[in-house]
């Protein structure tokens, strides 16, 4: 019987070491080439791919088609899931790779359509730009067949990888749409609740520009909307109904920072450029470091910087002549119409004639489980929202990202800019979401422009909400020429900077219009940090970029120390501790910071008390405060530094009420989820939470799939952006012909495969906040692939 029973286990073991190898060899065997020759009968010559020890890719091609097709060959063997969740995310397509409970989100996304309107935006493509994608299609393919295995992740949900097309690249473009534009109307539709629930001064008030934290580039400023002299609006004063979810918009929480400086401020005069976009951070990257070389009758090129997954050009970096950089614009690329139904609710009014509403049929796939089908309304101006509106009125969407001017590849013609003016010409309806196109050349020179397509609004009205475009009047009439189009070239300071906050004033604010714009307080730290000094190299733009000092949280923490923690407040309440981190480390936000979190959580606290009545009303409708558009900062500082009774709400029987609560229930949250109050640390508080997207459902492989975490300096309102997981998604300090000078970071690192040894290659980097090259370094591999 021993025997048997040894010779059964002896089985089991081997079967198991069996499966385990069989495993091994197929993760193995979904690994990129690194080194050796590839036969790809689609090249028109051989091209050379080279990696350094981090994995930073070198293409040397004979043509720009074949540097697509290199490049579409390696983004496919390092990051094809990456790039299979970008087009499904776009197209409402999840479910069919995930299962159902992907499926809320995929009826949020056919109302879109994007697919449908990927096959227009190729139709209408240019025939240079068309080749490059397809190029660029056959190159994904390629690499994606040469993988021996499917990547892993298609191994974990059973899954096989459908091939790449050209329309997929599309969609990964309309995906940085949804989320460098996500509000889809619902910011409108808000604004315009708030605008009839309160008279309109009370309004013109909330919702104004912050006058305290200003730093327009053109040196515009807007005046101070005083507090009305009458008491808080019934909407503000108590709630109907109390809020869920009380979170406030405490800033876009999609931005970036790019800034530059001209000669008369570059060492050996040089202009420079810095960049530092920021995105929710995921395992891998959001970005893949990409040298690209080739040749064609204009002469060499090589161009260096950023790559996206899924595309074939380089979205930030430098062509040796021209660097680029991006931040969000935060500008109003959309409106929301105001249909009016008829009783069936089938038809809508336009021009004095009811119009049937379009009804388009979405078959949704789901793995496991049978297609369910999804109805799509649309109007002339857009597709119908699934938000509450009045009876006999429904909301549309007019959104850029609709209409063919904002979908194609126009960016890629960035490569071979020649000098700023060039730049400048080209951002005019590139087909991207709308941002802040910041530019150095090798002469010095720097420049701005809104890079995208700009709508020319025609009697709009006020769009900050809801409009009634019935009469038939068209309010959008096409695209504004580049000569149109905002834009500073050669400023005489020869400093430039952009943070998602408002960039200028006067008539060219009018053409960008307000989606929200950051408060401030982190643009005004760049702008005092560039004129601080008469002279910056790289590592003096790269401190500005890791800047994490707290002066916005300075006049809370002033508040509390003189008015908030009295003595006798504290005596009773057994604060002193909290009073002596306030006072000692508050300063920055610090990784080791107790200070820093007491203030900022006491702010917080400050606030939500101060607008939860709103908060109830916005949720009644289907709405949250975080869509508006307002800044809670600008209004509620304000009313505070007021102090009068009549402002105060109902809750409260005094300022010194709501206040000292916020103190209370803020460190009562801080005791409830660190323990103590000297392990209520910024960082403790602020990990970086780099999670592969699957590992939540196989937790027992987190530590193999997720990136290191720990805790992070910085926050939203200061340079150094880090807010619990949304961050700088690279790092980029560059002068156009001194790209060895310059400098190129991402979290996490090239691969998007566990066992590759560029999976985490710049992470330690990154979170160390050191530099590492612009340029690869010493290839260590080397591939080749021939026709």
């Amino acid at each position: 019987m021993a025997t048997w029973f040894k010779r059964i286990l002896g089985g089991l073991l081997l079967l198991l070491l069996l499966l385990a190898l069989a495993l091994w060899l197929a993760l193995r065997g979904s690994l990129a080439q690194l080194d050796g020759e590839r036969a790809v009968p689609e090249f028109s010559a051989p091209a050379e791919l080279q990696r350094d020890a981090r994995g930073y890719l070198t293409i040397t091609a004979e043509s720009r088609l074949d540097a697509a097709r290199a490049l579409g060959f390696v983004h496919a063997q390092e990051r094809f899931f990456q790039m299979d969740l970008m087009r499904r995310n776009a197209a409402g397509e999840l479910s069919a790779l995930v299962g159902g409970k992907a499926l809320p989100l995929d009826k949020a996304r056919r109302v879109h359509r994007f697919r449908h309107r990927a096959g227009a935006a190729l139709a209408a493509m240019p025939a240079d730009e068309r080749a490059l994608l397809d190029a660029y299609v056959v190159g994904v393919n390629a690499g994606l067949a040469a993988l021996s295995s499917r990547p892993p992740e298609y191994l974990l949900l059973r899954q096989q990888p459908r091939p790449w097309a050209a329309t997929d690249t599309v969609l990964v473009a309309y995906g940085m749409y949804l989320d460098l534009q996500g509000s889809q109307g619902r910011d409108d539709i808000a604004t315009g609740l708030l605008h009839d629930a309160v008279p309109a001064d009370w309004y013109a008030f909330l919702t104004q520009h912050s006058p305290d934290w200003q730093a327009a580039m053109d040196d515009s400023r807007m005046a101070a909307v005083p507090l009305p002299a009458g008491p808080l609006p019934g909407a503000l004063r108590a709630a109907q109904v109390a809020c869920v979810d009380c979170t406030l918009r405490d800033g876009r929480s999609i931005g970036s920072n790019n800034f530059a400086v001209s000669a008369a401020h570059g060492a050996q005069g040089r202009a420079i450029l810095a960049d530092d976009m920021h995105l929710d951070l995921r395992v891998p990257g959001t970005w893949f470091k990409a040298r690209m070389i080739w040749k064609d009758a204009a002469g060499a090129h090589d161009i260096a910087g950023a790559t996206l997954p899924g595309a074939p050009l380089l979205v930030v970096g430098s062509n040796g002549h021209v660097a680029w950089g991006f931040t969000n614009t935060t500008s109003d690329w959309a409106d929301v119409v105001a249909l009016k139904l008829n009783a069936a609710g089938t038809h809508y009014l336009a021009g004095g004639a009811e119009k049937p509403l379009t009804r388009s049929v979405e078959r949704i796939e789901i793995a496991g489980e049978p297609a369910v089908e999804h109805v799509v309304l649309e109007s002339e101006w857009g597709p119908v929202l699934p938000q509450k509106a009045p009876a006999g009125r429904a909301y549309a969407l007019r959104w850029v990202a609709h209409d063919p001017e904002g979908m194609n590849l126009r960016l890629l013609h960035m490569e071979t800019a020649a000098n700023v003016d060039e730049a400048v010409q080209l951002a005019a309806g590139a087909g991207i979401p709308a941002q802040n196109l910041m530019l150095a050349d090798a002469s010095g020179r720097i420049a701005w422009t809104v890079i995208g397509a700009m709508p020319r609004r025609v009697d709009s009205g006020d769009i900050d909400r809801p409009q009634d475009w019935s009469d038939g009047r068209s309010r959008w009439q096409g695209y504004l020429p580049a000569s149109e189009q905002p834009h500073i070239v050669d400023p005489p300071d020869g400093r430039l900077w952009t943070a998602n906050a408002r960039m200028v004033g006067g008539a060219a604010l009018k053409l960008l219009g307000d989606g929200g714009y950051d408060l401030g307080a982190r643009a005004q730290q760049i702008r005092d940090g560039l004129r601080a000094q008469q002279t910056f190299d790289e590592a003096g733009l790269h401190a500005i970029q890791l800047d994490h000092r707290a002066l916005f949280l300075q006049r809370w923490r002033q508040l509390l120390l003189t008015q908030v923690l009295t003595p006798d407040f504290v005596a009773a309440n057994g604060l002193a501790d909290y009073r002596a981190e306030v006072e000692q480390s508050a300063d920055a936000a610090r990784p080791d910071s107790v200070g820093y979190l007491l203030v900022r959580n006491f702010r917080q606290q400050a606030l939500k008390r101060l607008f939860a009545p709103l908060a109830g009303l916005l949720e009644a409708n289907g709405l949250k405060l975080a869509d508006l558009k307002l800044e809670p900062e600008t209004p509620g500082w304000a009313l505070i530094q007021a102090g009068r009774p009549d402002t105060l709400p109902a809750s409260f029987k005094s300022w010194a009420e709501l206040l000292q609560g916020a103190v209370l229930d803020s460190r009562k949250d801080l005791l409830a989820r660190h323990g103590s109050l000297a392990a209520a640390t910024w960082g403790a508080d602020n990990p970086t939470r780099m999670r592969h997207p699957l590992s939540a459902a196989v937790p027992f492989l987190s530590g193999w799939l997720d990136q290191a975490s720990q805790g992070m300096a910085g926050d939203s309102h200061m340079p150094r952006v880090h807010n619990h997981g949304h961050g700088q998604s690279e790092r980029m300090v560059v002068s156009p012909g001194h790209e060895e000078s310059g400098l190129l970071v991402i979290p996490g690192g090239q691969s998007g495969h566990p066992l590759s040894p560029f999976y985490r290659s710049d992470h330690d980097a990154w979170l160390a906040g050191e530099a590492l090259p612009f340029l690869p370094g010493t290839a260590v591999h080397r591939l080749v692939l021939r026709p």
